[in-house]
């Protein structure tokens, strides 16, 4: 089996299918406007936390198809013709691209990123965008969620043996570090990003020795200012801590000192309580207590409500694949279509009052009353509208019911959606990951707590401007009629 790094046919068939419908019509240059957005918050979260940009900047600057994908399309039971083929050893990305910065805390229908571009380049690139975005803005908002109930704890992210792929292994350990997890214990994103890396030694250590102070033992030897010693093989409290015990105090006798003990399976709030007990007792109350065993934040609150006496969390399965949502559900929708030299308005309809979609180009605000320096909601409005812009009153209300509605005066606007790509060219600095770790941080002062509780929280206010909102209305009435 061939494989290739060239991800341009990253694509579902149905894309490239309306790119050959397009090229034969003579329509591949003309202009789309393609939003990309999700519908309801993962996790029963009252945010999402937004990641897969990096990702999306390295495939979009390296979309080409080569003489494999060339080759490939020409097997097709379709038949596509030799101009056709042509046409695509030419492609490039040329269009523009709109997105929202990693980390930002995002909401409902809020577009994450907007593509501007012949209609080619914006239907091939869908597919692998919502691959990206998806994935890694499910898994940083899982992780950020767990660091909202340890915000004080080091978080060690521990899932790769667990993850659906590689890739996912990668990019869900660099979202997870980007939502303030401490390090991973995958090495390749180690390198591949610059987070630092964690581990300690599996059952297997201790069972391929004769006696468990012995592989504690030798272990230390060769790593003796790395020492993290897993106690569970046997019997945690009767074997495994007393044995880690009696290699603390074989290090200390030689100027060092033993990080932590680390649990990862029984009770885990009776035996941190135990082991703290049992190392405190015997004088080593700096040797932190290390857990994992498929944690995740709905665990970790409960234990830190029964006093657990943990100090490190590795979290593996449930992090890195979601574990009870698998996926976020992101959509990528056309909002707007050349016609007659210009752009008109398009709208999906549908039974589902949700999923109708909200027409035309829009620019997204984030207000902040300057009073209190908290977010009051996001705006979406036209491009046009000068109320915004220039600073003076705007309306907030319900687009579901319109009639829940304030005005607000004194406030600033920030525009969510930067420019990433214009006319093919990247425009944006991609950030380092400290800078979007300390961003992501920033995000949760602008917005009141009952928005950010685990529990039931309040829905924060996505809104539509009176001249979108009215739009849209048009929209649905015409094609009703």
């Amino acid at each position: 089996m061939n494989t290739t790094d060239n991800l341009t046919l990253h694509t579902d068939k149905y894309q490239i299918n309306m790119m050959y419908a397009h090229w034969a019509q003579g329509s591949l240059n003309d202009k789309a406007v393609f939003e990309l957005y999700f519908r309801k918050l993962p996790f029963a979260n009252g945010y999402a936390a937004a990641a897969g940009l990096e990702r999306v900047v390295h495939y979009i600057q390296n979309l080409k198809f080569g003489e494999a994908e060339i080759n490939y399309l020409k097997e097709q039971e379709e038949g596509y013709k030799e101009g056709f083929l042509e046409e695509l050893r030419n492609f490039r990305f040329t269009g523009h691209l709109y997105a929202v910065p990693e980390g930002t805390l995002v909401f409902p229908n809020v577009p994450l990123i907007r593509v501007e571009a012949r209609v080619w380049e914006a239907q091939l690139i869908e597919t692998a965008l919502l691959n990206f975005i998806n994935y890694q803005t499910l898994i940083m908002t899982k992780a950020s969620r767990i660091k909202q109930v340890a915000p004080q704890d080091v978080l060690l992210e521990f899932g790769t043996r667990r993850a659906q792929e590689a890739e996912a292994a990668v990019w869900g350990a660099r979202a997870s570090y980007m939502a303030g997890f401490d390090a991973t214990s995958n090495m390749r994103a180690g390198m591949m990003f610059g987070i630092p890396t964690k581990g300690t030694h599996a059952h297997a250590w201790v069972q391929g020795h004769d006696t468990e102070e012995e592989a504690f033992r030798k272990y230390a030897e060769v790593l003796p200012d790395q020492v993290t010693l897993l106690v569970d093989t046997y019997d945690t409290l009767k074997s495994g801590l007393p044995n880690a015990i009696r290699i603390a105090t074989m290090l200390e006798k030689q100027g060092k000192r033993m990080n932590a003990i680390r649990l990862d399976s029984g009770d885990l709030a009776y035996l941190s309580k135990s082991a703290r007990r049992m190392l405190d007792e015997a004088g080593f109350p700096y040797v932190k207590i290390v857990a994992s065993n498929d944690l995740d934040e709905n665990i970790i609150f409960n234990l830190k409500a029964q006093d657990a006496k943990i100090d490190v969390w590795g979290v593996g399965t449930q992090l890195i694949t979601g574990g009870d949502q698998p996926a976020l559900g992101g959509v990528y929708k056309l909002v707007a279509r050349e016609k007659n030299g210009g752009y008109v308005p398009v709208i999906k309809i549908s039974g589902n009052p949700e999923k109708v979609s909200n027409p035309g180009i829009k620019e997204v605000y984030r207000i902040i009353n300057k009073e209190t320096g908290k977010a009051e909601a996001d705006y979406m409005t036209l491009p046009g509208e000068e109320d915004i812009k220039q600073g003076k009153r705007i309306k907030l209300f319900d687009p579901i019911h319109p009639y829940i509605h304030k005005y607000i005066e004194d406030y600033e606007a920030i525009p969510l959606l930067q420019p990433i790509f214009l006319e093919g060219k990247l425009v944006y600095a991609l950030p380092e990951l400290e800078q979007i770790r300390a961003y992501h941080k920033e995000q949760f002062e602008l917005f009141w707590p009952e928005y950010l509780r685990k529990l039931n929280p309040e829905m924060y206010p996505v809104d539509l401007s009176t001249e979108l909102w009215q739009l849209k209305m048009d929209l649905i009435q015409a094609h009703q009629a």
